[in-house]
């Protein structure tokens, strides 16, 4: 078998998944019911945002908060400071994708 495969949650329940973090990128799998999210920090790579279900809460270095929907997806350029969450009823599924990996990321 020449394919890796990879699990990740399907529920509801709140969850932080590192699914890929090899040589090539860093991806991890996150879902965030109402006032759930990640503390305040900054991106230490190209971080691409893929929102599954729900509605991504997003704050941005001192940008006003901006709301993405399903199918949107965001990309987030190197050392800026992120507010990500949830502020909906429904149950928000994303996706991030850091690129290149963070321990191998030399800002350029």
């Amino acid at each position: 078998m020449l394919e890796k495969i990879y699990k990740y949650s399907t529920g509801n329940e709140k969850a932080i998944e590192k699914i890929i973090n090899d040589e090539n990128l860093h991806l991890n799998h996150m879902v965030f019911n109402k006032e759930e999210g990640l503390p305040e920090h900054f991106s230490n790579s190209n971080v691409y945002m893929i929102v599954i279900r729900g509605t991504l809460s997003i704050q941005l270095d001192e940008q006003d908060v901006h709301e993405y929907v399903k199918g949107d997806m965001l990309n987030i350029p190197y050392n800026t400071k992120m507010n990500v969450g949830n502020k909906h009823d429904e149950t928000l599924e994303i996706f991030v994708i850091k690129a290149p990996n963070p321990k191998d990321y030399v800002q350029k």
